[in-house]
């Protein structure tokens, strides 16, 4: 009662610091989601799915995922079955907190009391599910290659007091309710223990200290939770209610940003999934130390883990709960001030008024943005303009000689007030351009104008896209060729926006298309990201070798990127060709109309 008394308290006053902490409108926004009935239904479906079934582990880790489920269900259906048990049985007793958990020790079977055996296996089949969980828990902290993780979470010691309890609940469970299966009933599980207790103890054993020890072990991880890892538990149950209203990261450290830390499970898969994790020295620079370092407010640490991160996302995509590790890290880069801001000293003045300089509105007319990386490949722009021209697409280059920074590099370092300058630059020249589709080659420049612009009803999309719409509707024809490719998904493109089809549909069309070994949202960041503040070349090298290692893995000709950066970093380590997608389709491409085929 002291355990679970503390743990209702210090979670009702935690979430009630939390939802006050929230922008007001972030606020009224959760508030009013609580009442609709689709969010409502949506939230319900979640809990169940990512904190009692852990669904998300399931679909990347059968054997984590049973581990985990095992013992959250088992947990919940215990509960569950032990408060039917009350109410069946002894409903008078309803208001007491502690009775249906220690049932099995107030309870004597008889006739008036204890009818039914269907509850007794249900209990004893799920607290078998459990201790198999447990079981599984322990291999894992011995051995966690068992469970394809090649390093886990190093457990501080508050992580070890909980951690141990929770071990030791479920078998006292077992031990306390098989002394008194003969009085209070039992299944196969409690019933055969207690007769294996006659056999060796005789009619002489004393089940107190067993109960005692369950009591004991239950109040020590209730006391010990807030301190613990195990604080995702009830975290996670008020995150997906507030991540389904809309809510976001507005503060680094207060609201949503809070609820965020605390529900990191600390299962450490972040850490086998950041591309830092390939040097050992960088371990402890993944998402899990940082929300570790956050609850414990070590100003240094948190400020030396957001600076070094590559902000590549993959750690918010394989996260089981959803923490998102790169704007966390962003937020934290929010709350201190850099000596940077956008200097528009070096760009000619008329850039800036460049809407002047374009054509009247033509229906149909494409603007054509290459970004600062595109910038310094040139064969990329080379390759798009071709493309563009050879088809008869009526474009526009807007930064032919120079243009403005979508903004995202200022986004990074937390310079929102900066970012915000560029972006209402850009948006009065694009606006004025007249055209009514913004091509982009930069997979970073399209996802920050894709989230942070507002250009109306202007189509943002990015030369993947366009150039599989030019190949689908037949306006272009591709050369099949007998060449190998592998294509490397960019983190801005694929884990921030969700683009993998249109290129794997190019490639296809172009020739004999593998796959990496990690792809999609398991692509592995080609290092070079402008993410890192700190990180030098040296060690970024490791991580492209990792990268080009596993794209390596089907022997392809050629490896296919659509990020002038991941181009340029894997040009410097790479053993065979790489190239854009725009050089690909530019070497294969067949206008509609042309009649000759060069062979």
């Amino acid at each position: 009662m002291i355990g679970m008394i503390f743990i209702l308290t210090w979670c009702t006053v935690g979430m009630i610091r939390i939802i006050a902490n929230l922008p007001k409108d972030d606020r009224k926004r959760f508030f009013l989601s609580l009442v609709n009935p689709k969010i409502m239904l949506k939230n319900i479906r979640d809990i169940f799915c990512d904190c009692l079934f852990h669904v998300k582990l399931w679909k990347r880790n059968r054997l984590l995922g049973y581990m985990h489920s095992s013992i959250a269900f088992g947990w919940f259906m215990l509960i569950v079955i032990g408060h039917i048990e009350v109410f069946f049985y002894a409903p008078h007793r309803a208001k007491l907190l502690y009775f249906p958990i220690f049932f099995r020790y107030f309870m004597a079977e008889d006739d008036s009391t204890m009818g039914g055996a269907f509850f007794f296996f249900l209990m004893d089949f799920f607290l078998l599910v459990v201790l198999s969980g447990i079981a599984l828990a322990i291999v894992k902290r011995v051995h966690s290659r068992f469970f394809g993780m090649r390093r886990t979470t190093n457990p501080s010691f508050m992580d070890l007091v909980g951690l141990y309890s929770l071990w030791s609940i479920f078998p006292l469970r077992l031990f306390a309710e098989g002394f008194t299966a003969d009085i209070s009933g039992g299944s196969f599980l409690t019933e055969s223990l207690n007769h294996v207790f006659h056999a060796f103890l005789g009619n002489h054993m004393n089940m107190l200290p067993t109960w005692w020890a369950y009591s004991l072990a239950l109040g020590i991880f209730f006391c010990a939770l807030p301190f613990t890892r195990y604080m995702h538990i009830p975290t996670e149950i008020l995150l997906i209610p507030l991540r389904n209203a809309g809510v976001r990261i507005r503060h680094p450290r207060k609201g949503y940003a809070e609820a965020e830390v605390y529900a990191c499970p600390s299962c450490g898969v972040c850490i086998d999934a950041c591309p830092m994790g390939v040097m050992k020295t960088h371990i402890k620079d993944t998402t899990v130390y940082l929300n570790r370092q956050l609850r414990r407010h070590n100003e240094t640490r948190i400020e030396e883990i957001s600076d070094k991160c590559l902000l590549c996302g993959k750690c918010t995509a394989v996260c089981p709960v959803g923490v998102e590790g790169d704007r966390l890290r962003i937020a934290q880069r929010s709350a201190r001030k850099y000596n940077i801001s956008p200097d528009y000293s070096c760009i000619d003045t008329d850039i800036l008024k460049k809407e002047a300089s374009f054509r009247a509105p033509a229906s149909g007319k494409v603007l054509y943005f290459a970004g600062c990386m595109t910038a310094l490949t040139p064969q990329i722009r080379k390759s798009v303009e071709s493309v563009l021209t050879r088809c008869g697409t009526d474009y526009e280059f807007m930064d032919r000689d120079g243009g403005i920074c979508c903004g995202r590099p200022m986004l990074m370092a937390g310079r929102f007030d900066a970012a915000e300058e560029m972006i209402a630059k850009n948006t009065d020249i694009i606006l004025g351009s007249g055209a009514d589709t913004l091509l982009l080659s930069c997979p970073i420049c399209y996802r920050i104008f894709r989230e942070n612009y507002n250009l109306g009803k202007m189509r943002i999309v990015h030369h993947t896209e366009y150039f599989a719409e030019l190949i689908g509707s037949g306006t272009i024809g591709m050369l099949h060729g007998s060449d190998r490719y592998v294509f490397h998904d960019p983190c801005e493109l694929g884990r921030g926006c969700g683009i993998y089809d249109e290129p794997r549909a190019v490639l296809s069309a172009a020739g004999e298309l593998v796959e990496a070994e990690k792809h999609h949202r398991e692509s592995i960041c080609c290092g070079g990201s402008l993410g890192s503040l700190t990180l030098g070349f040296g060690k970024r090298q490791a991580m492209t070798e990792n990268a080009l290692h596993n794209l390596t893995a089907a022997s392809p000709d050629s490896i296919v990127t659509a990020c002038p950066l991941c181009l340029s970093t894997f040009h410097r380590y790479a053993d065979r060709p790489v190239m854009d997608i725009a050089e690909v389709v530019d070497r294969n491409m067949i206008p509609a109309d042309s009649n000759d085929i060069d062979d």
